[in-house]
């Protein structure tokens, strides 16, 4: 290669094309020294071209045109000869020097390659990607992939919940089941080891794309003296290919007319991901044959918590439905529906001057509507779901132990996952290994590490107080708005005759809400779209060792700004709005200037019920249509774009290109979705016992949709190995005993179950009664302090033009608190009602918390994260593997050996031979 085209290369790294993303070198992957796992071209020697082979008209051929070499992956670029104007001419000679030495770099290392001009755009060339058997066995090696050894002859166990289900399920005749079989790693050197009857089906396709995904990821597309740059998703990223991807076996509603083609997608579609089989239980073996068993525990997951939440949905609707019927029978609800006791009663104005004196009996619907959700039925529900999410993940625990075991994935993060090609690039320091005690390269110090760790929880920390100061001041808008809108809004109504009739309907608080959740709502996605990318610079910075690391570190940071963006709105509604509120006459101010919130008059639990329910059915409402809709409506316009004659052949690799990618966060915002609605079942189930079931009705959907999305409308995603559900297993338990605290605290601060226990019991009887009955009777002329109208700031008092009609010659209004009368020595200071039901609160929630911890951490001791009937079955499996593979190297040594005892049997015989002559 000449100077100047050195050069050139060397300026591809900072130039940028239109349309195009600049492909630097600060974030090339760059090794500086060779990787064990390939070989490099030696300086000098020619690359080698890719063999050209037209399309053989064969559209459901999963071949190369021999028909004999199975595809593996499937390469996309843009034939710059046929696109290329003079303008970006440079650019894309520089893009085809580094695709032909990607390429060369992957023939180099055994792998086969066979490119096709598209049928559809003759500016597309799809190449196609094999690896031989010989390749297999070393990268098989190399990924420490367990491979069968022997038929497993230990009898599967069945329980009674499968004898229930397996009516559910797929036909055995439609759906065959998987062969089980005693596994172990696998080395290439005791290949007669393993139970190999035909070399093309010994590696499944699965594992095929696989181990051709690692190669690629890590096979040079420039090397410039010890400078090595590898990866093809750096290749990805600059537009030298246009997309990777495993081919997908047939079309999902048409079989394959190959004769060994297994038809698994069709399958997939007919029994899993069509609307008709909603019924049915998941075939997760097949699926984790052909997505990989990341996806296949995704969906046993799903499965397993929608299982679930029809308990919790059934016990929800009844208290639900408890509710429902008892409120028109609750006292409370009647006294302040009756005109002699609510009617009666005038209420303080809400805000300063613009606010008018209202009657208690206008909530009486509020009323009503808070007797369904606030009620005893509510405690004993919330105690239920505080039990009920210690089984759920005790028994998903159990769950996925035994998917670990039926799925071969119970030592996978300690003997098959690979250091990040990222991680190996950096790794220039050198340690010694506490387990091995041997010398190996790391990418940074311990002190880098810790600067690394701490510059991340940095902007970490700095970016959820950014979210914090969002949401702080949207409450600042709402208390400013509020009063313009109190002020400015109801003059305009009543001047103008057109709006007369939108008068009932357009308040200032609907007014405030409603402008309050745009901008709420235009600022959440705006910081969606911006700590997305924050949270992945930052993991990138932090450098994880292994791919499962990375995607934990990630998740972690998203959930942690996903938590406060969603649910610090539910927060200030439960635990803030309405606590500090002052008393009419001296009323608490924000910035000096701005009154506080109070609570509707329904009670802050009532607006609490309303922003779940809104939140939880718009969010998978607006989700199931967004993954339904978007990728089909890409596909189809895709479709549209291209579309050709219908006399022509479209081959299989590009069927699957116009399909949508999964992108490269996989089932990150499969996984989000789901637990943030876990989150809202159970964080704040207190205040809505339907939360559960409308999960339900979700989830539901939610496993169809995201089958037929992943089934019909996107590409074949690369099989990946997983042992578990990763860092959402922890999140899950944190928010479940963070849950058991939210609970506890609404019924305690948010409800008025407490303060109604506290007059019930203590103040509806002497000394602070004439009665001598525990009732309710009275509880909400006891709630309700009184303040003396003269005792009015001139700046806050209502003004004269909104006072009602019927006030006349009434000199007190009522107001929710616990304080003493105007005529009481410490008039309007806190009265011992208050400080009764303070003690009862705090109480309430000691208890409650002791009790439900107490009751939680004694079924997860009770109940074992693995069943000891798989613990023996494990360890007797374990036990057979060694057996046989010891019993399989002897015969094989004796088969070695055979040929030496033969000779030396020989030699020990023809001397005695010469003896006798």
């Amino acid at each position: 290669m000449s100077e100047a085209e050195d050069n050139d290369i060397l300026e591809l790294d900072s130039e940028t094309e239109e349309g195009d993303v600049e492909m630097n070198l600060m974030t090339d992957v760059v090794y500086s020294e060779e990787l064990p796992t390939y070989k490099s071209m030696p300086k000098g020697q020619a690359v080698p071209k890719v063999e050209r082979a037209e399309f053989n008209g064969n559209p459901d051929s999963l071949f190369f045109n021999d028909g004999k070499r199975r595809i593996d992956f499937v390469l996309v670029y843009e034939d710059e000869s046929k696109s290329a104007s003079e303008k970006k001419g440079s650019v894309m000679r520089r893009r085809q020097r580094r695709r032909e030495f990607f390429e060369g770099s992957l023939m180099n290392m055994g792998v086969e390659l066979e490119a096709t001009q598209s049928v559809v755009d003759e500016k597309l060339v799809y190449v196609k990607v094999h690896m031989p058997f010989e390749v297999l066995c070393t990268y098989a090696e190399v990924l420490h992939i367990k491979l069968p050894i022997q038929p497993n002859d230990l009898a599967p166990q069945s329980s009674a919940y499968n004898c229930f289900t397996h009516h559910f399920y797929p036909s055995e005749d439609v759906i065959a089941k998987e062969a089980d079989f005693f596994t172990a790693p696998f080395q290439k050197d005791q290949l007669k080891c393993f139970w190999v009857k035909d070399r093309e089906q010994f590696f499944t396709p699965a594992m095929r794309s696989r181990m051709a995904y690692y190669i690629l990821s890590r096979a040079p597309y420039d090397v410039k003296g010890n400078v090595k740059k590898f990866g093809f998703n750096k290749l990805l990223d600059g537009g030298v290919y246009k997309a990777a991807y495993p081919l997908h076996d047939c079309r999902f509603n048409v079989k394959s007319k190959e004769p060994d083609c297994p038809n698994e997608r069709f399958l997939l579609y007919n029994e899993w991901a069509h609307p008709k089989s909603f019924y049915k239980m998941q075939p997760l073996d097949l699926i984790r044959k052909y997505f990989g068993e990341k996806i296949g525990m995704y969906f046993a997951w799903l499965g397993f918590y929608t299982v679930m939440l029809t308990l919790a949905a059934a016990v929800g609707l009844g208290c639900f439905i408890y509710g429902y019927t008892t409120r028109e029978t609750s006292t409370w609800s009647k006294e302040v529906c009756d005109p002699r006791i609510g009617g009666e009663i005038v209420m303080c104005p809400q805000c300063d001057e613009i606010c008018p004196y209202w009657r208690l009996n206008t909530t009486c619907e509020s009323s009503k509507r808070l007797c369904i959700f606030d009620n005893y039925g509510t405690l004993v529900f919330a105690i239920f779901m505080s039990v009920w999410v210690t089984l759920f993940l005790e028994f998903w625990k159990r769950y996925q132990a035994e998917l670990e075991h039926d799925w071969d994935t119970v030592e996978f993060l300690q003997q098959e996952e690979q250091l990040r090609p990222e991680y190996e690039a950096k790794c220039i320091y050198e340690r010694v290994n506490p387990v091995t005690q041997e010398t190996e390269k790391v990418p940074y110090t311990a002190c880098g590490k810790c600067m690394r760790v701490s510059c991340g929880i940095g902007t970490v920390l700095f970016w959820v107080l950014l979210i914090i100061a969002s949401v702080v001041g949207v409450i600042v808008y709402r208390l400013a708005m509020f009063i313009t809108f109190s002020s400015k809004l109801r003059s305009e109504l009543n001047n103008r005759k057109e709006l007369e009739p939108f008068k009932e309907y357009v308040t200032p608080q609907m007014a405030t809400s409603i402008t309050a959740s745009i901008i709420s709502f235009i600022i959440i996605m705006i910081l969606n779209s911006v700590y997305e990318k924050v949270a992945i610079w930052i993991t990138d910075f932090e450098l994880p060792r292994t791919k499962t690391e990375y995607e934990n570190s990630l998740t972690l940071k998203m959930f942690l700004f996903q938590f406060v963006n969603y649910y610090s709105s539910c927060f200030y509604i439960a635990f803030f709005k309405g606590k500090v509120v002052g008393y009419p006459g001296q009323p608490v101010y924000w910035l000096g200037s701005l009154r506080n919130e109070e609570c509707d008059p329904g009670g802050c639990l009532t607006e609490l019920t309303t922003q779940l329910s809104i939140i939880m059915t718009g969010k998978a409402v607006w989700n199931n249509i967004q993954e339904v809709l978007l990728p089909w409506v890409k596909n189809l316009m895709f479709r549209h774009c291209t579309q050709v004659g219908s006399e022509k052949v479209i081959p299989r690799w590009e069927q699957d290109y116009r399909l949508q990618p999964i992108g490269k966060l996989g089932l990150f915002y499969e996984y989000l979705e789901m637990v943030i609605q876990f989150g809202f079942v159970t964080l704040f189930v207190a205040s809505f016992p339907l939360a559960p079931l409308l999960a339900l009705f979700n989830n539901l959907c939610e496993i169809r949709v995201d089958a037929w999305k992943i089934t019909t409308q996107f590409r074949r995603v690369v099989p990946e190995k997983a042992q578990d559900i990763g860092a959402w297993q922890p999140i899950l338990q944190g928010v479940a005993i963070l849950a058991v605290a939210t609970n506890a605290a609404i019924i305690a601060f948010t409800s008025d179950m407490i303060p109604r226990l506290v007059y019930y019991w203590a103040f509806s009887v002497s000394p602070y009664s004439d009665g001598s009955d525990h009732t309710m009777t009275g509880y909400i002329n006891s709630s309700l302090s009184v303040f003396n109208i003269a005792d009015f700031k001139k700046a806050i008092r209502p003004s004269e033009e909104i006072t009602p009609y019927w006030f006349n010659n009434i000199t007190t209004c009522r107001y929710r608190d616990f304080r003493h009368p105007p005529s009481h020595p410490n008039q309007y200071d806190f009265s011992i009602y208050h400080w009764h039901v303070i003690a009862a609160k705090l109480a309430f929630m000691i208890v409650v918390e002791h009790i439900v911890y107490f009751t939680k951490f004694m079924l997860s001791y009770m109940i074992p994260d693995v069943p000891e009937a798989l613990k023996e079955q494990i360890k007797r499996e374990r036990y057979l593997t060694q057996v046989i593979l010891h019993e399989t190297n002897i015969k094989h040594f004796k088969e070695l050996m055979k040929p030496i005892a033969d000779n030396l049997q020989n030699e020990i015989e023809e001397p005695e031979l010469d003896l006798t002559l």
